[in-house]
């Protein structure tokens, strides 16, 4: 990859993987995943994160031409998830020196991960406490379950620079040019999606700072329209639909569902809507879940399986549910040869939903799609625009 320019201060030395195949073991990652990592030379030399285990040597190889012979002064340990804490302990031994940068919840994550003795090494920080390196200094703000409990940023006074920990991070390593929203909105509903409430409050904090640059553990460094990344995320994070459309998610045994759900995206897009669809047993699972928190119509539509729902669409409002989704109108198509009970339990899920509206009618079909099906297709897209 190209090097990546920050300041004459602040310095890049994350590494991309282009040999992961899942994020977190569930999340496709077609272009990889950048592990972002950061240094501070100054009076005081601070290291902002390590990487993932996976690029250990690359790191520090990155890390040790950016020191040029001196000795960092302070790790400062934003997030405790395995992908930017790994190289804690090998810090810890090559440089017998360094302070650990830490809130108190970071206490217990670290015994737990390293077998170390930390006691006469670290410096506890809280809200608001700051750091002096030299002509910088670490301001450091508390963002408790964004997405882990013990996440805290950063914000650099002198370069109004804040280090957001998972927070505007981004699917895809940095040498891949791609448009940021798409897979900064599959990262964030999938990774932080279920924790709003604390984005939010990250971002009224976020808000009473003059920040000239974001600097994520994933993704893009972002030095331009931050008010659009701003933007997204308070939109994200509040649940409010992001776009007008409709995400028509279904499963299918033999195909006939399958057949149904593309009827109905023919009925919506003939009435000029934007129609998003997907195959569960086929489709990027992320994705789905991503799309329907992106539009603010969902459709979802499934064959009963032994009595009960298809597994893929169980596994999709599973998704959902624990996601926090929301807001939204949602309508049903189920299907059944003999005793069709899909939709009645599609409903259950919803019902746990937060102001979710079902739409009536909901479509039911007993094995393959005939004409009275389709009329009530029609007025279920009738309703869902009322």
């Amino acid at each position: 990859m190209s090097k990546v320019e920050i300041s004459d201060s602040i310095r890049y030395i994350g590494c991309d993987d282009h040999t992961i195949d899942l994020f977190e073991s569930q999340y496709k990652v077609p272009n990889g995943v950048s592990y972002n990592s950061y240094l501070i030379i100054d009076d005081k030399i601070a290291i902002m994160d390590t990487v993932d285990s996976r690029v250990t040597k690359e790191w520090i190889d990155k890390l040790e031409s950016e020191l040029s012979g001196r000795k960092p002064d302070y790790l400062v340990i934003s997030h405790m998830e395995p992908d930017h804490s790994s190289n804690i302990g090998l810090l810890g031994e090559r440089y017998p020196e360094l302070k650990f940068v830490v809130n108190t919840k970071t206490f217990p994550m670290l015994k737990q991960f390293f077998d170390m003795d930390i006691s006469n090494r670290t410096i506890e920080v809280k809200e608001g406490d700051t750091l002096a390196l030299g002509k910088h200094t670490l301001q450091f703000i508390m963002a408790p379950m964004v997405h882990w409990p013990e996440v805290m940023m950063e914000y650099e006074i002198t370069e109004k620079v804040l280090f957001s920990a998972d927070g505007f991070g981004k699917f895809g390593a940095l040498d891949i040019n791609e448009e940021w929203d798409s897979e900064a909105r599959r990262y964030y509903i999938n990774i932080v999606g279920k924790y709003g409430a604390s984005v939010q409050a990250i971002l009224k904090k976020a808000a009473n700072l003059d920040i000239q640059m974001i600097c994520p553990l994933h993704g893009p460094i972002l030095k331009e329209n931050l008010a659009h990344y701003i933007e997204k995320y308070d939109i994200w994070s509040s649940y409010r639909p992001e776009d007008k459309g409709v995400t028509i998610a279904f499963a299918s045994i033999h195909g006939n569902t399958g057949i149904a759900a593309k009827k109905m995206a023919e009925i919506l897009k003939a009435r000029g809507e934007t129609v998003s669809i997907f195959d569960l047993s086929r489709d990027d699972m992320s994705e789905a879940v991503a799309d329907a928190f992106r539009y603010d119509k969902l459709i979802i539509a499934s064959p009963t399986y032994d009595a009960a729902l298809f597994p893929v669409m169980e596994d999709f409002l599973y998704h959902l549910k624990i996601k926090n989704y929301q807001n939204r109108k949602i309508g049903i198509i189920e299907n059944g040869t003999w005793s069709p009970v899909a939709g009645k339990l599609m409903k259950m899920y919803i019902e746990q939903l937060k102001n979710c509206e079902i739409i009536e009618p909901m479509v039911t079909i007993k094995s393959t799609m005939n004409q009275n099906n389709i009329e009530t297709m029609e007025k279920l897209a009738d309703a869902m625009f009322v």
